[in-house]
Formats: structure tokens, C-alpha cells, sequence
């Protein structure tokens, strides 16, 4: 199972990736297995040499009763030092920003992919569109 940030990459030009561990709680891990996860809106950000991702949507376990979980908390990333430091340094350059690509099952550990990104402008996204239409046209004659 994976979950694809669609329009991270239509938004931003991905420079770098990184592969992250999440802390969950056990009824959040049983919710994104029924495919109930949202991270359109979310980032990530650095707080005391920690990463955390912010604004991430996860579905209230139906059968969690009193152990469910906060649908938007803010979750730990688990990255180590020498990632965090290189993010960190990134994050400096004005413009750039670390967005979630993708979060998906890695042996039974649910894993994040983040990427350092930077924002497009309103003629980047026009020409972004300008090649995927073209790219489906040469599948089409194909």
C-alpha cells in the first residue's frame, strides 16, 4: 500500500529525498493500513535537532474506542543526525521547504518519503502541465 502526495510534485521541484521511520500509535498504524491518510497540506519541520511532520490527516480507527488517537497531532520523523543536519542546512537557503512525497509499508514499518523542495512559480506549473500533456499524447499514438 502506498499513498502518493500528487501534488507535491506538480507545487514544488523535489532537489532531494529522504526515507523517514513515523512514531504512531496503534490504532493511527491500523487507520493508514484501511487507507485512511491525508498529507495534501502537511509539512515537515525542525524543532531541537528533531523533525516532525505537521498537518498530517490520519482517520480515526472505527473500532479504536477509547484508545483512538487525534486525528492531526503532530507525529516525530525518525531520521539520524547526519540527515537532520543536511536538512537543517537546506532549510537555510531561502525558498526551500520539506514536503511529505509518499508514505508507504517498508517490513511491517510504515515509512515516510520526504523531499527538500523548492516552490514553483506560476509559469514553472504551465510548463509542467505543457509536458504531461504532451507525454499522453505519445502514449495515445502509441
Amino acid at each position: 500500500m502506498e499513498v502518493f502526495n500528487r501534488k507535491a510534485r506538480y507545487d514544488y521541484f523535489v532537489e532531494d529525498t529522504y526515507e523517514a521511520g513515523i512514531v504512531l500509535k496503534g490504532t493511527e498504524i491500523k487507520s493508514i493500513r484501511n487507507n485512511g491518510v491525508n498529507f495534501q497540506d502537511s509539512y515537515i519541520a525542525i524543532k531541537d535537532n528533531e523533525v516532525y511532520i505537521l498537518g498530517m490527516h490520519i482517520s480515526s480507527y472505527e473500532k479504536g474506542n477509547i484508545f483512538n488517537h487525534a486525528e492531526t497531532r503532530t507525529r516525530k520523523l525518525l531520521l539520524n543526525k547526519k540527515e537532520i543536519s543536511k536538512l537543517k542546512i537546506k532549510l537555510n537557503i531561502e525558498g526551500y521547504t520539506i514536503i511529505p512525497l509518499k508514505l508507504y509499508f517498508k517490513n511491517q514499518n510504515a515509512k515516510i518519503l520526504i523531499g527538500v523542495a523548492k516552490g514553483k512559480k506560476e509559469y514553472d506549473k504551465r510548463e509542467t502541465i505543457k509536458k504531461r500533456d504532451v507525454e499522453r499524447e505519445k502514449r495515445k499514438s502509441i
